[in-house]
């Protein structure tokens, strides 16, 4: 029973701490704050924490005596003071007395001075002259109470919902949003209404209607309805509201009626896809965002000054979609990126530019080279990949054959980042497969070695040759004499100037596999001209500075044409029996990150036999 006991104890929640708020109302004593009802209210209950209270103040001495009032019979502007309950700055009389009433009501409180502006480290500032030290009176009106969004953190910008709108999304930069839109001041005259007619239109992000109002639209949904109260400090000049001086406070009556969604695909205005019927499902989670066999409707448009359609599925193709599975590299990279964010039934019209669209694709014979292309497309459906779950060993080896030749055929195309997502995609897929026996066992695991191996290819291919050492060492590590995975590595490592590691693997390589010794020895004496490149360019770089006598300093003069390292035109010869496909071409160059390191970084430590031979100490360089 003890041990129970014990374990209630152990699962029971922590008590939150309390807040500022709630220990300030610790100081409260008795008979330091009395509540007469002058009016009542209406309703049920009084406002809580994050309800927006709006209110009338008239603060008088025990003697009746006016110190001062929001209202304009008293002197005051005629304007309410609005805050948020657990957000505002507030005296602790009324943080404690405004709960307690209801809508409508009208009471006085009677606050000892630890309770207005007389409280130790009081939050609020009390205005000049005020009798801070004396017991007063605060005669407040509740005029209305309602949840609040707060929408920024000083509460310059808070939004009351009125009508509950459609759906989850909200418009942002650079979405083109259509609401019904009216402004008053605090007293209720009106500034400027787009209520009736056509809604207003404006691009979000543009500054086309006041910073605050635009903040607020983008914490709506479509079809809401909400009045939006914005300080002077997020009033700023705009289309809609050319002139903001002389207002404290604006209160904006809004509806959003529709907005388009429009995305900046590269974040740098190039490639805009713009919504122009709404698909069915919920963005983001019902778009084809893994490869998936698509279908589609798309007209193709030249933006020259003819605007010309160069293609049109249902004209050309005689009314039938075009169907391609994505990530495979068939269409342009900006169509291909654009469809992948389209929900079924949705048509989209898609800007693009020449590098994004059919200058690095098989460019249509009546579309000039580095044209900017309009398609405007329509997505009829998608079926998204088999799942593996429920299929025997055999269907899944032969589901990742599948998807590991269209990366082979990726990587002959020069399309290395497409083949290597193919190539992860299966190897993500291999964290769930369990083969039952040592059959089974060995080609999963050889598979699964091939697979890193391309991966490896891929990335020797795109520069990073640190990358592709990595993932040749997840071969090696479980087998140190893997062949592909030594004469891979290898050239990672030659590429990257690790010139001794890739010795090394090279070595290994033919004393595990005495048939790879003809690979070894075309990988080795590559090796050596590219190590006779470096040491040349060195001796180049250091001509005029060996020939100085002691004592003397003579600046190394860099020939420009000798920066690069010399790429070779010839092909390496492929490992025997590698039948992967990725293994025909090795990169030539050192990667961009060791050309820029300069020349030092590519040949140290292997280049410390060259500053011997010289008979130079390294240290007299250092």
């Amino acid at each position: 029973m003890a041990a129970n006991e014990d374990a209630v104890q152990e699962f029971t929640p922590k008590k939150k701490p309390p807040s500022e708020d709630e220990k300030r109302k610790k100081k409260i004593v008795p008979g330091s704050l009395m509540k007469a009802l002058m009016r009542p209210g209406g309703g049920d209950a009084g406002p809580s924490d994050g309800d927006q209270i709006i209110y009338h103040c008239t603060i008088r001495t025990l003697d009746g005596v006016l110190v001062e009032s929001t209202r304009s019979d008293y002197g005051g502007k005629g304007i309410p003071i609005r805050h948020v309950l657990g957000k505002s700055k507030m005296l602790l009389g009324l943080l404690e007395g405004i709960p307690s009433m209801l809508k409508g009501e009208v009471a006085m409180f009677k606050m000892k001075p630890q309770l207005h502006y007389g409280e130790d480290d009081c939050p609020v500032s009390a205005p000049d002259g005020f009798p801070k030290d004396d017991e007063l009176h605060f005669e407040i009106e509740l005029i209305e109470f309602f949840k609040a969004k707060v929408v920024t953190d000083d509460l310059g910008v808070v939004k009351k919902v009125e009508c509950e709108g459609q759906g989850w999304e909200s418009p942002r930069e650079p979405y083109e949003v259509k609401a019904l839109i009216s402004a008053k001041t605090v007293t209720g005259k009106l500034i400027m209404s787009h209520m009736e007619g056509e809604p207003y239109f404006f691009t979000f992000g543009k500054s086309e209607v006041p910073k605050g109002l635009e903040m607020a639209i983008g914490t709506m949904v479509r079809e809401e309805k909400a009045v939006i109260y914005v300080t002077s400090q997020y009033l700023t000049e705009s289309p809609l509201m050319p002139v903001i001086e002389g207002y404290d406070e604006v209160h904006f009556e809004v509806e959003l009626v529709h907005f388009i969604q429009v995305r900046d695909m590269l974040g740098d205005g190039r490639l805009i896809k713009r919504r122009i019927r709404d698909g069915k499902g919920d963005f983001p989670m019902d778009c084809p965002l893994h490869d998936s066999l698509l279908r589609v409707h798309y007209k193709g448009t030249v933006l020259n000054e003819e605007k010309r359609v160069f293609y049109d599925t249902r004209v050309d193709n005689d009314s039938q979609p075009l169907e391609f599975c994505s990530g495979e590299g068939l269409v342009p990279e900006g169509f291909e990126m654009s469809v992948r964010l389209m929900l079924p039934g949705e048509i989209a019209l898609v800007t693009c530019p020449p590098d994004y669209a059919y200058d690095k694709f098989p460019r249509p014979l009546n579309v000039p080279e580095g044209a900017h292309i309009q398609w405007e497309i329509e997505l009829l459906g998608f079926e998204t990949p088999k799942d593996w779950t429920g299929l025997d060993f055999k269907s899944i080896m032969n589901e990742a054959e599948n998807i590991r030749n269209t990366g082979n055929r990726l990587f002959k195309e020069g399309k290395y980042e497409l083949a290597k997502a193919k190539y992860e995609k299966v190897l993500r897929e291999f964290n769930h497969v369990n083969p039952q026996d040592d059959e089974e066992g060995k080609v999963f695991a050889d598979t699964r070695n091939l697979l890193h191996l391309n991966v490896a290819a891929c990335h020797l291919k795109l520069g990073e040759c640190k990358k592709s050492i990595e993932t040749c060492n997840k071969v090696l590590e479980a087998n140190p004499a893997h062949v592909k995975g030594l004469y891979r590595r290898g050239m990672a490592y030659m590429a990257a100037g690790d010139f001794e590691e890739a010795r090394a693997d090279f070595k290994v390589m033919m004393k595990v596999d005495k048939s790879t010794e003809s690979d070894a020895t075309a990988a080795l004496q590559k090796l050596k001209q590219k190590e006779q490149d470096v040491e040349k360019k060195a001796r180049k770089q250091f001509k005029g500075l060996f020939d100085k006598k002691p004592g003397e300093i003579s600046e190394a003069k860099a020939d420009v044409d000798g920066d690069q390292i010399t790429s070779e035109s010839q092909k390496d010869d492929e490992v025997h029996g590698d039948s992967d496909g990725t293994n025909s071409e090795d990169s030539h160059e050192a990667p961009p990150e060791a050309q820029r390191t300069g020349w030092f970084s590519l040949f140290w430590p292997s280049g410390r036999r060259l500053f011997e031979s010289l008979g130079i100490n390294r240290c007299t360089i250092l």
